[in-house]
């Protein structure tokens, strides 16, 4: 990406033909005037996001978006912008002179950020007037955004961390990343399966009986096979991922291991570990002879990486995790 930036508070520039013909086209699509207008100026925020992140040398995936979606964007009020590997930033128009950007409550969780496009009466040309990382408010106050630099920084940032953390060269017979925010959107990696499909009925009913008083949570499980060096041993791994309503940027991580092929125990001498980024190991269990479960839990931020290693005799497995 582009480093050594000079201050940048907004960005002003033409909207192309293509984007206000498309963004024509699809408003007239609508069934009232209010939605052809909340469509029309989308797609042209949308677009004009689009072609200054493109600028600036940031991938974005505009077809993977909500807010190109033709259905979805008739059901919903969404400008969204899928920025690849980081996640969906919000577009939201205003028009000139405008004192509040309307923030939709659905679109108010799972963006990395949003940012304000002011569109000209003549759809002509727009400006990006500013970013904020994440909003609680239908109607957020437009002289509160911070300087478009900030994007750019944060950005810049979000995509070296994924970069370094993705590149680790950990000791692990599983090298995919489970991106967890993702989960709550219910994208998942193929290897992570619903906890009825790995354990029992009852276990997955336990499980969730456990934490029903959670809301915004999401789990996942896997089947961790030991292989032939520990004469085919095998547990089960369930990751449970829940948020604060009142603070989505901070995540309650509980990280289970369970007896799997009808075992009643773990098998002894299975050792856990939660590691760091740097592969450090900060928290860690280890199973005797007669436990049912092992359970490690913990809080992590959005953006933080973290690692799972499960050793039983001279065999390790690694699971890494973005949140």
């Amino acid at each position: 990406m582009m480093s050594d930036m000079a201050t940048i508070s907004t960005f002003t520039g033409p909207i192309s033909t293509v984007a206000r013909r498309l963004a024509e086209k699809w408003s007239r699509e609508q069934a009232t005037p209010e939605k052809s207008q909340q469509v029309l100026l989308n797609t042209l925020s949308v677009s004009f996001v689009n072609f200054y992140l493109e600028c600036m040398e940031f991938e974005t995936d505009l077809e993977a978006s909500d807010s190109w979606n033709p259905v979805k964007q008739t059901l919903m009020d969404v400008a969204d912008l899928l920025i690849t590997n980081l996640g969906k930033l919000e577009c939201r128009p205003v028009l000139e002179n405008a004192q509040f950007v309307y923030v939709p409550p659905k679109v108010q969780s799972n963006r990395i950020g949003y940012v304000v496009v002011e569109i000209s009466e003549s759809f002509q040309s727009a400006k990006l007037l500013g970013f904020v990382k994440e909003v609680s408010i239908d109607n957020f106050p437009i002289n509160q955004l911070q300087p478009l630099e900030n994007l750019l920084n944060y950005l810049e940032f979000l995509e070296l961390q994924t970069t370094k953390f993705k590149s680790q060269n950990l000791d692990s017979s599983s090298q995919n990343v489970a991106e967890l925010k993702r989960w709550f959107e219910n994208i998942f990696e193929s290897s992570w399966s619903t906890i009825e499909s790995i354990f029992l009925t009852e276990l997955g009913w336990q499980f969730r009986s456990a934490e029903d008083g959670l809301k915004n949570s999401v789990e996942r499980a896997k089947l961790i096979d030991f292989g032939i060096k520990a004469n085919r041993e095998s547990v089960g791994i369930v990751v449970k991922v829940s948020h604060d309503e009142n603070n989505l940027d901070e995540m309650k991580i509980i990280v289970e291991l369970h007896p799997t092929n009808g075992q009643e125990y773990l098998p002894s001498s299975l050792h856990v570990m939660i590691l760091d980024e740097e592969g450090t190991a900060v928290m860690e269990a280890k199973a005797k002879n007669d436990n049912k479960k092992i359970s490690l839990e913990f809080n992590a931020d959005v953006g933080d990486n973290f690692s799972v290693k499960i050793v039983l005799g001279d065999v390790s497995v690694i699971e890494n995790f973005l949140i």
